[in-house]
Order: C-alpha cells, then sequence, then structure tokens
C-alpha cells in the first residue's frame, strides 16, 4: 500500500474547490455542568454554547470561507424539556447560529424529539428543507413530506443529502399513530428489556430507544438520488444523526437498520463520505467500497479548555478535514474510477 503524503504536500497539490463546516452534538442547557446516563463522562451544558460561538468566529474568519455548515443534531439537550426552557434554549442557540455568514444545515437528532415533536420541529427553525435543490426533471429525487430529508448542492459535481435516521422511532411521534406502534413493535422485538434505553444482554445493541432508523421509503428515494448521482458523476456526501458503520461509532449508537442503508450506498459509485453524530467519542473508518464513515465528536463533552468541529476542504481528488480541538485531521481520498462502467 502506498504511504500517504504528508497533509501539507496534499493540500499544495491540487486546487481547493469548496469548504464546508462540521459540529455535532451542542445539547446546550442552562445547567451546570453533568455527567452522562452512567455517571462517567462529564457534560458541559452552558459552555457548549460557548464553544458554538467559538466555532462561529473561527468559520467566518477563514480566509477561505466555507460555503454552508452542516450542524449533525442534538443542538440542545434533553434536559431542557424538564426545566421548561426548551423554546428558549433553542431561541439561544439559533440567535447564536445568525452570527453566521453562511448557510447552516440542520439534521435532527434524540434530543431534538426530546425536546419536540415531529410537528414542531417541522414548522421550527431547525427545519433547512428550505435549502434543498429539486431535480425538477428525477421527480423521483424529491423526498417525500413524511420525513426530514433532502439533498442540494453546494458546488458543481458534488451533492450532498441529509437523511432522517429518527424516520422509524418512538421519539417524537404521535403515540395514537399507526408509525408509532409499528416503530415500537420492531423495538420491542428486538429489546425485551424493560428499560428501552438499555442495550443490556442485547445481540444487536443499536436497538435502544435513544435510537432510530430509516423507512424503506426514505432509502428508496435515496437510491434515487444516489442513481442520478452516479450517472451525473456526482461526488456525494450523507449527512446523518446516527452513524451507520460498526468501525466508526459505538455499536449501541449505530441506526437500527444500519445495514439496510450500507446496502444501498455500497450499490453506487458516487458516495465519498459519510458524516454523522450521536457518539460523541468520535469514530473513522474507510469501509471495504471505499466509503469514509467520520463520528464527530461532540461539543457537549469537550472541556472549556479545548473544541470540537472542523472545516472540510474539497480538493478534485480527495476531501481533507481540518479539525479543532477534539477533531483530528483526517484526509479522504476519493475511490479510484472504475476502468469499465457498466
Amino acid at each position: 500500500m502506498d504511504d500517504k503524503p504528508s497533509p501539507e504536500a496534499l493540500s499544495e497539490s491540487s486546487e481547493r474547490l469548496f469548504s464546508f463546516g462540521v459540529i455535532a452534538d451542542v445539547q446546550y442547557a442552562d445547567l451546570e455542568d453533568g455527567f452522562n446516563f452512567q455517571g462517567t463522562r462529564r457534560r458541559y451544558y452552558r459552555h457548549s454554547l460557548l464553544h458554538l460561538q467559538g466555532a462561529i468566529e473561527d468559520w467566518n474568519n477563514e480566509s477561505s470561507t466555507p460555503c454552508c455548515v452542516l450542524q449533525l443534531g442534538d443542538i440542545i439537550d434533553g434536559y431542557n424539556a424538564q426545566y421548561n426552557a426548551s423554546e428558549k434554549s433553542l431561541e439561544l442557540v439559533m440567535d447564536t447560529f445568525k452570527r453566521l455568514k453562511v448557510p447552516v444545515h440542520h439534521t435532527w437528532g434524540n434530543h431534538e424529539f426530546y425536546n419536540f415533536s415531529r410537528e414542531y420541529l417541522t414548522h421550527s427553525k431547525l427545519n433547512t428543507k428550505f435549502l434543498e435543490d429539486r431535480i425538477v426533471h428525477h421527480p423521483e429525487t424529491m423526498p417525500s413530506e413524511d420525513y426530514y430529508a433532502y439533498h442540494f448542492v453546494p458546488f458543481p459535481k458534488f451533492r450532498f443529502v441529509l437523511l432522517d435516521a429518527y424516520d422509524l422511532s418512538v421519539l417524537g411521534m404521535d403515540q395514537s399513530s399507526p408509525k408509532y406502534e409499528q416503530c415500537m413493535k420492531i423495538l420491542r422485538e428486538h429489546n425485551p428489556n424493560t428499560e428501552l434505553n438499555s442495550p443490556q444482554g442485547l445481540s444487536e445493541p443499536q436497538f435502544v430507544q435513544f435510537n432510530g432508523g430509516f423507512s424503506q421509503e426514505q432509502l428508496n428515494w435515496l437510491n434515487e438520488v444516489l442513481t442520478f448521482s452516479d450517472t451525473n458523476q456526482e461526488k456525494v456526501v450523507i449527512v446523518s444523526h446516527l452513524p451507520i458503520y460498526p468501525d466508526a461509532s459505538d455499536s449501541v449508537c449505530l441506526a437500527w437498520n444500519y445495514r439496510d442503508a450500507l446496502a444501498v450506498i455500497w450499490s453506487h459509485e458516487c458516495v465519498v463520505c459519510f458524516f454523522a453524530g450521536h457518539t460523541h467519542d468520535g469514530g473513522y473508518s474507510e469501509d471495504p467500497f471505499g466509503v469514509y464513515h467520520v463520528s464527530l465528536e461532540g461539543v457537549i463533552e469537550t472541556a472549556p479548555d479545548s473544541q470540537a468541529f472542523g472545516t472540510v476542504h474539497v480538493y478534485p481528488d480527495k476531501m481533507m478535514l481540518k479539525g479543532r480541538g477534539r477533531v483530528p485531521d483526517r484526509i479522504m481520498n476519493y475511490k479510484k474510477e472504475r476502468a469499465v462502467h457498466c
């Protein structure tokens, strides 16, 4: 295997096309520091907002301003709901995002659904579907209103796809709806525990209540978008709150039906990388099909003297993640083209 050249050599080898920012799991709440559910990891609820402010300042001052920022979900913490502070905290975080000079694309995570119903989120500022690009002559690439997903083109020949990892979920759903019943049935079939957030004894530990999955309808839509991108020789970046590749995540943080999502992605040539949040510890792996899986380190568990965000610089032959603080630098070379296109 060839030795990878240094990042400096790589950055000089080709012209930068564009850049975009990534940040995950801010989980802001106006609370003193606390701990995760196991009591093993400190969470910096108030300071997370300062980290976000620092990230925005950095992006605004970069010599090559990012074209947009991808916010990978869990923007405010579930504790806000207990203190009737959900709307106030969301407003504070969204006001902070107003300082950003470029658009931000918001992904929904489990903490969004601890605070708000799906209907509320659909009509909130966290719905950035209005930033989508439509392929009018290919109507199959239009997402349904039944899930929160869309795609957009930040630069010619590059398409970004935001997925709804809680399309199948018991969170944020109307409990009298058939879909809630269907999702609860899936969850209970795989998780016999009384506490549905516990993965204890599970052969598939991702089947916990704080995760979710992708409906077949959404996966069919994703397949259509990727088919279009293959045909048009585009490079694709996919974004989801939940990771889908075991080697880039704690197994308890994966999407319920991550294998189904991988099967769709692996049947296409165009996907370069898959960005997710949720794990807080971060993760990184290149899968056997040459797709890079990047799970971003969470802001909420980042000490005040550090940081957790990144800027991805896009080149004709690769993407380079320049991480800050806990987020490491990554180089993601594009797959070599197959000699024969069937």
